[in-house]
């Protein structure tokens, strides 16, 4: 079948997996092949580890001297000065960026190549803006999650009568100032007059009770006993928040919703520990989310209190926290029940008949579950590349793979990194071309420097071990994929005897005698392992044929280091959306919103109303998803296109000229 083109903007190409993938970022300044282009957030499906196991150091305990004003700024500067690291620095015309593109990734590449539905494809641009793409978290509850609530939760325990009492005016005023930042000291003392342990005791509560945030201690200062309040910002009291500062009726966690712009969930979450002051890792949360997007999820955070997070609300652009409640217990990756996506096609080409008829098949019979694009990276060298040479053992090759030089869009600094690289093989002298150290290669290089070329495999250790094992689940995922389009190819949309469905966790056959009682939507197809079997069809052989292909043995996936041993895992098929909903607007402004988002509805806007005739077409769709699975994907079943890069990428070059 036919792929119709899809007409898109430079920059818009990337669509969100349903929990953990990464765009690429996108503007008329084009941010292109981060440093971290292969890091773990460069493809990876829910079903792989989330976020980094090394999470980033506790930020620097700045000084509580510092005004709440400056305070902010300083970490607002801190994040520019990040991003700007992120742009190539120039614009780039859009054929520049079409040429490098020419030796990127396309789907055929990896293994993406068949339809489930006839249907005449259309074109349409899809993430004109970050905007027109809005993904809210389905909680464990089934409960989509809103910002609707921006309320701060009353403690049962409130402060005495005495504690409201015991602090004068003028007491009141440099303890808020102290807690907002607001002054130059860096702790405020007040003397007790009427020196008794219960008079001291219930200073210390109502301190603590009126000012969230501030920490408390006796001094003998001149022979007179004074309370001292002071922020708790120290190295220990980052790693160990101290218990009796948190009242004891409130659960340890409080939990919120966090809606966020155009940030993904991991930058989100380090720039919430930047203002607060707290290490990254005193957060929770269920699923990651996209960067070019706006995304509405629920996250966790321990002892930190509702007011302290509400509070950041004035400081933030792009972020707005809500919904605070205390919980006893923080969240757990892979909790969530899936995604509920509200995606923006802009200046569609198709008629209503054939929107119509794109659309009930995905609701009616879904898209095929293949890995989007996301999962195997941007440039010439794929992310499963790495992953085959990590099972073969091939170390020298992992190290080449992810230093050499590559054609494809990249930063001009890595592209000095690679270049260094290359010319000197000298992991020193090539990460001193390197003004970020975080990404992939950094850390490879410094591992390189620490443990010297003949101990490579301790020096790829350095990196997150997450992100190590995203390199092998992107190999998983390219042979899921091709072998997926193998079966359909060879067996169509209809259950055989020798497809596996699951019954439970366990995986069993179809039998002849039960075909009837099964449809394409309980079939599954294992990712290769150790403890997972294989269909009892063909597409058994083809499996170890490509395995083999790759001087791999599907009998022998353990690995000489643990880590990187596969056990393998089952995945649908055929995934069908719930919760299907579309429509098609027409309008005259690209500018405008189409719809209204949660903090849209908090500010009272009115939704945009349509007129019935326009310059230009949309269709606004709505639909579910389980973990797991790429909205890329679902999209692509609609549009009939290709999604990567390089093949949006010369649509795009023709779309401007």
């Amino acid at each position: 079948m036919e792929m119709t083109s899809m007409s898109l903007k430079r920059g818009c190409l990337a669509v969100e997996d349903n929990d953990r993938v990464a765009p690429q970022e996108e503007t008329k300044k084009r941010k292109v092949a981060d440093c971290c282009l292969t890091n773990s957030r460069d493809g990876l499906g829910d079903d792989s580890l989330h976020g980094s196991e090394e999470e980033p150091g506790p930020p620097g305990a700045e000084s509580a001297e510092k005004d709440e004003k400056n305070s902010c700024a300083q970490v607002q500067d801190e994040e520019e000065e990040e991003d700007s690291l992120s742009e190539t620095g120039e614009e780039e015309e859009p054929e520049s960026f079409a040429d490098m593109m020419k030796h990127g990734l396309t789907e055929l590449d990896v293994g993406i190549t068949k339809f489930v539905s006839p249907h005449e494809g259309f074109s349409g641009i899809l993430k004109e803006r970050y905007s027109d793409f809005v993904v809210h978290e389905i909680g464990k509850d089934g409960q989509i999650s809103h910002l609707d609530d921006l309320s701060v939760p009353v403690d049962e325990e409130e402060p005495s009568e005495d504690a409201l009492t015991v602090l004068t005016a003028e007491d009141r005023q440099q303890l808020e100032e102290l807690q907002l930042f607001r002054n130059k000291e860096t702790s405020v003392a007040i003397e007790v007059i009427e020196d008794t342990k219960e008079k001291r005791t219930i200073i210390h509560q109502a301190i603590k009770s009126l000012f969230p945030g501030l920490e408390t201690k006796t001094e003998d200062r001149e022979g007179r006993k004074h309370i001292v309040a002071y922020h708790a910002a120290g190295k220990k009291a980052l790693a160990n928040p101290r218990k009796h500062s948190w009242p004891k009726s409130r659960g340890s966690y409080c939990h919120f919703v966090l809606y966020k712009e155009n940030k993904d969930t991991m930058d989100a979450i380090n720039v919430l520990s930047k203002y607060l002051r707290v290490k990254p890792n005193i957060f929770s949360y269920m699923g990651t989310k996209d960067k070019r997007a706006i995304t509405v999820q629920e996250i966790a955070v321990l002892k930190i209190s509702a007011q302290r997070l509400a509070h950041l609300n004035k400081c933030l652009m792009n972020f707005k926290l809500g919904n605070f409640s205390y919980q006893k217990n923080p969240l757990k990756l892979g909790e969530l029940q899936g995604n509920h996506f509200t995606v923006v096609l802009r200046n569609i080409t198709g008629t209503n008949e054939q929107v119509q008829q794109a659309m009930q098949s995905l609701k009616e019979t879904g898209f095929i579950n293949y890995y989007g694009m996301q999962r195997f990276g941007t440039t010439a060298v794929p992310t499963y590349q790495v992953g085959r040479a990590i099972l073969q053992n091939s170390w020298t090759e992992v190290m080449d793979l992810i230093l050499k030089p590559r054609s494809g869009a990249e930063k001009g600094y890595l592209v000095k990194c690679r270049e260094e690289w290359a010319k000197t093989k000298d992991p020193a002298s090539a990460l001193k071309k390197l003004p970020v150290k975080r990404c992939v290669e950094g850390q490879l290089l410094r591992g390189l420097s620490k443990y010297g070329m003949k101990n490579i495999v301790s020096a790829f250790g350095i990196i997150p071990r997450n992100n190590r094992l995203m390199y092998i689940h992107s190999y998983q995922s390219y042979v899921w994929n091709t072998m997926v389009s193998k079966r359909i190819e060879d067996y169509g949309l209809k259950p055989v005897p020798g497809d596996l469905v699951l019954k439970g966790a366990t995986a069993t056959y179809i039998e002849e005698e039960d075909v009837n009682n099964y449809s394409i939507h309980d079939v599954v197809m294992p990712l290769p392992g150790f403890d997972v079997i294989y269909p009892k069809h063909k597409i058994s052989e083809a499996y170890r044929e490509m395995l083999a292909a790759d001087n791999l043995d599907i009998d022998n996936m353990r690995h000489t280091i643990r880590d990187y041993s596969l056990s393998g895992a089952y995945r649908k098929i055929i995934i069908r959306p719930q919760n299907v909903s579309w429509e098609v607007v027409a309008y005259d402004d690209p500018k405008i919103p189409l719809f209204n988002t949660d903090v849209d509805n908090l500010e009272g806007k009115p939704p945009p109303v349509f007129a019935s005739e326009g310059r230009y077409r949309a269709l606004k769709m709505d639909f579910s998803l389980p973990p797991s699975t790429y909205a890329t994907m679902a999209i692509r079943e609609v549009l009939k296109m290709d999604t990567s890069i390089k093949k949006q990428t010369q649509l795009n070059t023709n779309w401007l000229r």
